[in-house]
């Protein structure tokens, strides 16, 4: 497994500089990459509320996995951990977060904060990929969905990877797509407040 830690943080710094800084943790990954061990890890080493969707989709639905409902719940997510950050608080969001606009529209949500933003991109090839998804299908199946090899192929060809730039926190968020004045416009149009 390797992972890669995002260096210098992004923000502006806030009233009462000698006060700690609130990050955002965001794990970025495809499944059975280890996202939610890592997020888990830095829930307990950072003092960070942790934000796993799969742990609210399978407690809502059982084995239903809904994209609409993952979509509403990954926002509302997204909206407890910006208020998180707003009163002080680390937050680890484990979602993938497989596209790059996703990742920039949080980014700035958490600069808009004056929060700090820290990147973890996990990867596995895919034959331990698959072999960590069999495990956890025979020994915690209420925890996953199954998921065939055609999916997971689908998926590492549809993740936008994470630049060194963006992991390091050297490259500035973009702009938000066409369309979209605003990264707060765009993550409510991507992460709907309720299912049409």
């Amino acid at each position: 497994m390797a992972e890669s830690r995002r260096g210098p943080a992004m923000g502006v710094r806030t009233e009462g500089a000698s006060m700690a800084r609130p990050t955002l943790f965001l794990t970025v990954g495809l499944p059975c990459t280890g996202k939610t061990t890592a997020a888990r890890r830095i829930e307990i080493e950072s003092a960070a509320l942790r934000l796993t969707k799969d742990e609210w989709v399978k407690a809502l639905y059982g084995p239903e996995n809904p994209s609409s409902a993952q979509d509403v719940i990954e926002g509302r997510l997204i909206e407890i951990g910006l208020r998180a950050l707003e009163l002080g608080n680390n937050v680890v969001i484990d979602f993938g977060l497989w596209s790059r606009d996703e990742r920039s529209a949080l980014r700035q949500a958490a600069a808009d904060l004056g929060a700090l933003v820290e990147l973890r991109y996990l990867e596995v090839g895919p034959v331990e990929q698959r072999r960590r998804l069999d495990r956890r299908q025979a020994e915690a199946p209420h925890t996953t969905w199954p998921m065939s090899d055609a999916e997971l192929a689908e998926w590492a060809a549809g993740i936008d990877i994470p630049t060194p730039g963006e992991l390091d926190g050297s490259e500035p968020v973009d702009d938000p797509p066409a369309g979209f004045a605003t990264w707060h416009e765009w993550r409510r149009h991507r992460w709907p407040p309720s299912v049409s």
